[in-house]
């Protein structure tokens, strides 16, 4: 159900008090994101030229900081699916003496959109296929 993302952390990512600044956290959803559509479709599957996604909404709620020398990682699942929008939610989670410890969340609002016609669209049908036997293996 839930892929996950390694994400390697730069000198740039921290701030003068020596945390990751949380501006990037949202970058980090969003490499996790790029990941998990590229492990669920595949790199063919979309022509991201004509349909695609755009983010409607995004949350993120902060429980303790990132520091340059901390693994961390991004879990990232489908947590809800409608007609024309679904939700992708995200915990960044650090390595703490071989145990994984939760130190962010997140939830985006994507909805799909022909590009051409700048029209909202349903979620494609082999999308949400992809989508459901990717979280049933994962399970």
């Amino acid at each position: 159900m839930k892929h996950k993302t390694p994400i390697q952390l730069r000198f740039k990512d921290i701030d003068k008090l020596g945390h990751v600044n949380n501006a990037n956290y949202l970058t980090f959803f969003e490499l996790a994101r790029v990941d998990y559509f590229q492990a669920v479709m595949g790199n063919k599957t979309i022509d991201w030229s004509i349909e695609g996604i755009i983010m409607a909404t995004v949350e993120l709620t902060f429980k303790q900081p990132i520091l340059l020398e901390d693994e961390i990682f991004v879990y990232t699942w489908v947590s809800r699916t409608g007609t024309k929008s679904f939700d992708m939610s995200c915990s960044i989670v650090k390595v703490v003496n071989g145990t994984e410890v939760e130190v962010a969340t997140g939830m985006t609002v994507l909805v799909c959109l022909n590009y051409k016609t700048g029209q909202t669209i349903e979620i494609p049908t082999l999308w949400k296929e992809k989508m459901e036997a990717y979280g049933k293996k994962l399970s």
